[in-house]
Formats: structure tokens, C-alpha cells, sequence
């Protein structure tokens, strides 16, 4: 069985009980496996299967932390610190090794666990005759389900290109699966959130107020995303101004040390560490990103900002300020330390993480900010509003960051040009946002392949990962991507 689809229901199951039928927000600890006719049999069940879905996102906790870690280096915002003369994914140099594979393997296994994790709830609840699970509960669940399944499948397409679409957990199907086109996979993509967004609750309440499970706003966000990859502009300002309009749950935190705690109001979909899994209190991202010992300005860092992202922001913003610092150790151990900026959105890591501590921040895998940028890009390309609009909601994100606002009067080249600037100096090292960016407007080749560290440029067929070489082995109807 490949590695995509290794992980039985059984194991699911057991990973699935991690979560009290109760505790939506503390999971409890593991208890024994339960089969797939017990798992569907009752609301409490059922909810606890899909607190599994949300359990195996993290449960593994660093590839969480690796989506923005490879992404930011295959684009312009990261490099790795390291001596040895060249890193592959910082300078789009990625090769595979037969019978080893490739340094960004670890996304592919991780994303298809949690799709067929989430396959298996939309099966066990469809197929389950019991009159204890409830129809609300069912269609909630499902709807969930549904949201995170194509949540990583937008994450798998835009890594990896054409991908296996699997919707089912059954092995003879899936051993077989050949890749799919990447317009296919968008279509069930949106497919999945229009499906879901109505029978998804409008609040928190679920989870007594933590946004940490996926909720009609969360749904509609992700939508205004995908409408805006596949260029359908007036949905996407569509969606993103219903939740941008929902003033009584959102609104951007006026202090940018906010944003990605825990309460933030910023925030429309988080994602849990659950300290009785993930065992530290930091997030993927702060336990990667930030020192893993010392203190914060004099600890060693492995990743680290690139010039091109220093040089992108303006005099006085702090979002530099705040959610970059810097750190002087001597790495290379020759009596000279440097200065090393690192990402640091996330204040917990490694050198102040706690065994069992209370968690003070979590993942943001959506937030407000984005859909202002969403709208701007949207209304410059022809949504209701046009360029005032689009200004207008820039503007508001400058505002926030402490630089001026923009003039009313910039052409369509300087407007999508600062479309593109605070996308990357507000979304930088979060969610591939960058890396996705520079791909799907056309601009890689031209920003990436001027970069001194990333000569000589071996091509564009880097903007695509390759396909882990264990799963071709295993699916004879699996082929790898052009280059490699």
C-alpha cells in the first residue's frame, strides 16, 4: 500500500478517539479502538471521529510548520542557514534521489492522511443507519469535513500541480489513481465548500468560542481564495465582503502582536497544537522558525529572512517591526557572529516552549487580512468597485501596518503592483501565500530566476514539487512532473 494510503481505518480511529466526545477545544488522551460501525453510531461518536480529521492535521505536528517554511524558501522570503555550499529548495535547485526521494516529500503523505481521515467521516456518516446521529449533526459534519478535504487539496495542487483526487478510502480505487488535472481538481474543490457552506454553523459556539474548528465563515473565506486562483473576480469580492461585513465576529486587531493569538479576532480558522498530542505549547511555525534555544535575539535560527523580503517594506512599518526579529550567534563557529532576521509572527518556539504549558497562540490558517486582500485584487480586476475600491481596501491594511495611505489616483500597473507588494508584506511566511502568488500571476520566473542565490536557474519545472518517488513506485499509474 503507497504511503498516501497506508494509514488504515482502524488507525484512524484510534487517532480519532484522541478527542473527547465533549472537548471540542481540550482533547483528551487515547482510548482504545473502536471499529468503523462503532464510530458512526451516535452524535458523541461521530463528533469524535471528526475531531480525528482536525487531530491528524497536527498530530505530526512540524509538516504543519513546513508548508510555509518550503514555500517561503522556494520563493523569495527565506533561505536555509547552512554550511554547505547550496540549499536545493532556497535555490530551486530540488532533485530525487531513486529509492529516497526529495527534501519536500514530507508534504505529500501528510496532506493525503488528513484527506483520508476526512473521506472516512464523509463515508461513515453516509453509510451509518443509526437513528442516534442525528441529521444537523450529520450534515455539520460532513460539511466540515468537506471544507478540510479541499482545503488540502488547494494546498497538494499548488505544490505539486496535478494530483491523485481521491474521494473515497477504498484501496482498489485509490492504488490505482492517476493524477488529475489541476482545473479538475479546483472544480471539486469548489464543488466540496459550496456544498458545505450552508449546513456549517455561523458562529464559534461549537467550540466555545475558539475558531478552531471550520465554520460557514470559514467555508466562505476559503471560497473567496479559490474564486480568486481561478480568476473569477466578482465571486471572489463576493464572498470575501460577506465575511469581511460580518463586523459582530471579525475585525483586523489594531496590535499586530494580536493577530495570531489565541481570542484573535482576526482570526476566522485556527489550528489547535493540542498540547496533549503535540506535547510543547509552541505552534509549528514558532518551533521552526524562531531560535530552538538561548533567547530570542542571541539563540540559533535554521531559517532565515532574505534581503529581497527586508528590502520590501516601507519606512516605519510594523509589521517589520513586529513580526520580524533578529538574532547574533556565531553560526559558523569562526569567532564572528552575524545577524540573522527570522520570522517571528509567533512568539513561542523552541527556546521558550513549555512541555504541557498552556497554549497562548494557534496556526492561522485564515484570517481576516487576507480577505481585504482578496477584494482589493478582485475589484482591480474588474469586481463592483473598481480601482477606488481596490485602494480603498489596501488602505486599510496600510493603515494597520503604520505607513501612508496610498494615492487615489495610481495606474492599473501601479495598482496591481501594490496589490502584489502588500500581499507579500502582510502574508509573508504564512501559508505559502508568496510562493502561490508569484506562480499563479506569472511573476516567478521573472522575480525568482534574477535572485544570485538562486543561479544558475535550473528552470521553470522547479515551480512545481516532485512527486515522492515511493508513491510512483507503488501506483503504477502515478508519473512524475516534467524536469524530474
Amino acid at each position: 500500500m503507497p504511503p498516501i494510503l497506508k494509514y488504515t481505518l482502524i488507525t484512524f480511529m484510534t487517532l480519532s478517539m484522541l478527542a473527547g466526545c465533549k472537548k471540542l477545544v481540550s482533547i483528551s488522551d487515547p482510548v482504545d479502538r473502536i471499529t468503523t460501525a462503532q464510530a458512526f453510531t451516535s452524535n458523541d461518536l461521530a463528533i469524535a471521529a471528526m475531531n480525528g480529521v482536525y487531530n491528524s492535521i497536527m498530530y505530526n505536528g512540524n509538516p504543519a510548520g513546513y508548508v510555509p517554511a518550503y514555500a517561503g524558501l522556494s520563493s523569495d522570503e527565506m533561505l536555509v542557514l547552512t554550511t554547505t555550499t547550496r540549499d536545493p529548495i532556497s535555490s530551486n535547485h530540488l532533485f530525487v534521489i531513486p529509492n529516497n526521494g526529495s527534501p519536500t516529500d514530507k508534504l505529500w503523505p501528510w496532506a493525503y492522511n488528513v484527506i483520508y481521515t476526512a473521506n472516512a467521516v464523509i463515508e461513515g456518516i453516509a453509510g451509518s443507519g443509526s437513528a442516534q446521529l442525528t441529521d444537523s449533526v450529520r450534515k455539520q459534519l460532513t460539511a466540515e469535513a468537506k471544507c478540510v478535504r479541499a482545503y488540502f487539496y488547494f494546498y497538494l495542487t499548488n505544490f505539486y500541480g496535478d494530483i491523485p483526487l481521491l474521494l473515497t478510502t477504498d484501496y482498489n480505487t485509490n492504488i490505482l489513481a492517476s493524477r488529475t488535472q489541476q482545473t479538475q481538481v479546483y472544480q471539486q474543490i469548489l464543488k466540496d465548500l459550496k456544498d458545505a457552506q450552508n449546513d456549517l454553523p455561523a458562529d464559534y459556539s461549537f467550540t466555545a468560542g475558539h475558531r478552531t474548528r471550520i465554520n460557514k465563515w470559514a467555508a466562505t473565506a476559503l471560497l473567496a481564495r479559490i474564486y480568486l486562483y481561478t480568476k473569477n473576480y466578482n465571486d471572489a469580492a463576493t464572498a470575501a465582503t460577506a465575511v469581511i461585513g460580518n463586523t459582530g465576529l471579525f475585525r483586523l486587531e489594531t496590535d499586530l502582536d494580536s493577530v495570531f493569538l489565541i481570542g484573535s479576532q482576526e482570526a476566522i480558522w485556527q489550528l489547535n497544537q493540542m498540547i496533549n498530542i503535540y506535547i510543547v505549547n509552541s505552534t509549528p511555525e514558532g518551533f521552526i522558525f524562531l531560535p530552538q534555544n538561548g533567547t530570542v535575539n542571541t539563540g540559533p535560527v535554521s531559517y532565515i529572512i532574505s534581503s529581497q523580503l527586508l528590502n520590501a517594506f516601507e519606512p516605519g512599518d510594523q509589521r517589520k517591526q513586529q513580526w520580524i526579529d533578529s538574532s547574533v550567534f556565531d553560526y559558523f563557529g569562526n569567532g564572528t557572529p552575524g545577524t540573522y532576521y527570522f520570522p517571528y509572527k509567533y512568539k513561542i518556539g523552541g527556546f521558550n516552549q513549555v512541555v504541557g504549558g498552556a497554549a497562548i497562540e494557534y496556526s492561522m490558517a485564515l484570517r481576516l487580512a487576507e480577505q481585504y486582500l482578496i477584494r482589493a485584487e478582485a475589484e482591480a480586476n474588474g469586481a463592483p468597485g473598481g480601482a477606488a475600491a481596490a485602494i480603498a481596501d489596501l488602505n486599510v491594511i496600510r493603515h494597520r501596518a503604520g505607513v501612508p495611505d496610498l494615492p487615489d489616483n495610481l495606474s492599473q500597473t501601479d495598482l496591481t503592483a501594490a496589490i502584489a507588494k502588500e500581499r507579500q508584506t502582510e502574508l509573508f511566511c504564512e501559508g505559502a501565500h508568496r510562493w502561490f502568488d508569484l506562480k499563479r500571476t506569472g511573476q516567478a520566473h521573472a522575480v525568482l530566476s534574477a535572485i544570485p542565490y538562486k543561479q544558475p536557474w535550473a528552470g521553470d519545472y522547479q515551480l512545481v514539487y516532485p512527486i515522492p518517488i515511493k508513491d510512483m513506485q507503488l501506483d503504477r499509474n502515478l508519473t512524475q512532473n516534467q524536469g524530474y
